[in-house]
Order: structure tokens, then sequence, then C-alpha cells
């Protein structure tokens, strides 16, 4: 399993469920599960390391103002999330997190606490067990920080459109 490979499963997955997330995550399981053991336990570590890209304060920022607000476990879904979206809309919010104020954001999808818990389910499906991370994840986030007082100045798009 390369990293093209884990994209074309995620984007054949986004595209099948037409971006609903419960089906699409109905449908990543099956994708997963479908997979030799090791494919998916590759799989499983290629979500973790795009979860550890993802991982970046600007990123963070932007899902604060989006959100009026994001915890940690907030922000953990809101990058699982947007991994499940494919790897165009994933590498655009990296490069520049303010773009985000051009796409069409449902909030209850881009903030869906479960789609982590597909590649889970579909590897445990393969193997009989949860798979385990090969390192542990970033102590803190990439990039620079910011502070919830000055985070809106920081996006202008997003916040025009969220604030």
């Amino acid at each position: 399993m390369d990293e093209d490979r884990f994209w074309d499963i995620v984007q054949r997955v986004h595209n099948i469920s037409e971006g609903e997330m419960d089906r699409k995550c109905v449908a990543l399981r099956q994708q997963i599960a479908a997979l030799s053991r090791d494919a998916s336990l590759e799989f499983a570590q290629l979500f973790d390391d795009m979860m550890d890209k993802a991982y970046h304060w600007p990123l963070w920022g932007a899902a604060y103002v989006i959100h009026g607000g994001c915890g940690d476990d907030t922000f953990t879904d809101f990058r699982s999330s947007l991994i499940s979206r494919g790897r165009q809309a994933f590498e655009r919010a990296l490069a520049d997190p303010d773009s985000l104020a051009d796409e069409d954001i449902d909030e209850s999808a881009w903030f869906y606490e479960g789609y982590q818990y597909a590649v889970t389910g579909g590897v445990k499906a393969v193997t009989g067990e949860v798979p385990r991370r090969r390192q542990m994840p970033p102590p803190q986030p990439s990039g620079a920080d910011w502070r919830e007082d000055e985070v809106y100045a920081l996006f202008p798009k997003l916040s025009a459109r969220f604030a």
C-alpha cells in the first residue's frame, strides 16, 4: 500500500458515498476489509500519517473559526473528516487553510466523529484486532501557534463567512 493507493481508496469511498458521512464510513470499512492483512495495516498507518500531517496550528485555527471554537477532540474529528474528502481537498486545506471558505461546509460532515473509527473497524475485520500506531503522534501541532483573541484576523475569508 502506497500513498497513491491510500488516496485512491479514500477518493473512491468519497465518490461512492456522495460525501454522506454515514455511508462513507460503511463504504470505507468494506474497502479496507477487502484488503490483505498487510495492506489493511498499511492503510491504517497512512491514515495515522495523514492525521499527524494535519496536526497543524494553521489548520486548527481555520477549524476554530469555522466551528466558533475547536478543542482537541473536535479537531481530531475535523482532521479525519478532511482526510475523508480526498487528497486534493486535504492538500489544498493544508497549503491554505483560509481556502476552506470556498468550500460548501456542512458542520455535521466537516466535524464528523466516526470516520477514524471506520478505519479501525475495517482493519479489525481483516486482522481481528485494533491496529496499533507505529509511532506516537506529535506532542504539539506543527506551524505557527495562534491566540484565540487573534485567530479570526489570521483567516479573513473564513472570518467573513463564519464570524
